[in-house]
């Protein structure tokens, strides 16, 4: 073995941050972990809908090839125009959120813009920013006069900003201004503005279509995922006719991959039609939120009520015993470390799903008690 991966290992097993990939679990655990946030991928009701209308010749389980050669398209057409009448603008399918990321900024390495991203974008954002190669600045968290003056800064180098953002953060489940980030667009000509959309769709917005809805004319790129809330596989971007062209023409990640099974992309249609309605789950999942909000408040926890919400500890090695503390009272809530957060941010994430109900969080509340006595 190379001696520079067991040294690796070596180091990260002794800071409390060694990973392994979880046992399969009994069910029985209360599931706050998962991204199940409308509660559809626990429930076997729409999967049966879905079996019981679906035509023998649309069970096709394989695109055996890119979207730019794969026979079958009518699954991925078909969804892609529900989206884009959902939305107004045309959308473009992709393999998954980590692929629309990469290869949608990786793509805009021609223009020669000047990136401007905030500090606590995904993972996949900021291997996209590195795949382009552009230039680029990170913008304080949530900091508009901060990412203005990035900005300002841009246009007087000669180039055009591409602001990049997400609507909800993975990681503590707070939103940013959309509205004050299209203000920030609208004053520099030739701006583009991408919002990372993954934690909202299905629950956030007009029928669950995410907080861009209803600026997109001032969004030029929005990335949703149909993995978290919509209870499938794959994701989508929406954008102009131009900009979608020029995707499907140098975005890496389309062009050389094998297309989502075109029943999953079936399958996803049928999802988006019904989570549009979902409304009442909606409604729940804010109650659950206000609830939970109000639970890790009593043991000194501030968080804002969001269908994601941290309990931030500082110490891998502790956040591990605390999870395995819930565990043990029926919570599956694993631990987040380092690199996935900044070192000293090591946590507990809560994602709630609309299955969830309301005594489950009191009974959440009471086994965080017990662990973390006050």
């Amino acid at each position: 073995m190379n001696a520079t991966i067991e040294r690796t290992l070596a180091t990260l097993e002794e800071a409390g941050n060694m990973r392994a990939i979880p046992a399969p679990g009994s069910g029985a655990a209360v599931d706050l972990s998962s991204n199940d946030y409308l509660g559809i991928a626990s429930s076997t009701l729409l999967q049966e809908r879905f079996l019981g209308i679906l035509d023998p010749g649309e069970f096709v389980m394989s695109a055996s090839a890119s979207r730019l050669l794969a026979r079958r398209q009518s699954a991925f057409s078909s969804l892609e125009t529900t989206l884009a009448n959902a939305y107004g603008r045309p959308a473009l399918l992709f393999n998954s959120g980590y692929h629309a990321n990469t290869g949608l900024i990786s793509a805009l390495a021609s223009t020669g813009m000047h990136i401007i991203a905030d500090k606590l974008v995904h993972a996949s954002i900021i291997d996209g920013i590195k795949l382009s190669g552009l230039s680029f600045d990170r913008f304080r968290h949530n900091d508009l006069s901060h990412l203005d003056r990035l900005a300002a800064k841009a246009v007087a180098d000669g180039k055009q900003p591409l602001i990049i953002a997400e609507s909800v953060y993975s990681m503590d489940g707070d939103s940013a201004d959309i509205e004050g980030l299209a203000q920030v667009r609208r004053r520099y000509p030739g701006a583009l503005l991408y919002v990372d959309e993954a934690h909202a769709v299905g629950v956030c917005g007009e029928a669950g279509l995410g907080m861009c809805k209803s600026l997109s004319s001032d969004v030029d790129i929005i990335v949703g995922t149909f993995g978290k809330a919509l209870a499938s596989a794959g994701a989508f971007a929406i954008m102009d006719d131009t900009l979608r062209s020029f995707m499907v023409n140098k975005a890496r990640s389309l062009i050389f991959s094998t297309a989502l099974p075109p029943i999953s992309a079936a399958w996803s249609e049928f999802v988006l039609y019904h989570v549009m309605g979902m409304d009442s789950e909606r409604a729940h999942l804010h109650k659950l939120a206000e609830a939970l909000a109000a639970e890790l408040a009593t043991v000194g926890a501030s968080s804002a009520p969001s269908h994601i919400q941290p309990l931030v500890v500082g110490d891998p090695r502790r956040a591990v015993a605390i999870s395995r503390s819930l565990a043990a009272e029926g919570f599956d809530v694993l631990p987040i470390r380092t690199p996935t957060v900044p070192p000293g941010t090591d946590r507990l994430r809560f994602s709630l799903s609309a299955a969830l109900t309301i005594t489950d969080i009191h009974n959440l509340g009471t086994a965080l008690r017990k662990t973390l006595p006050q």
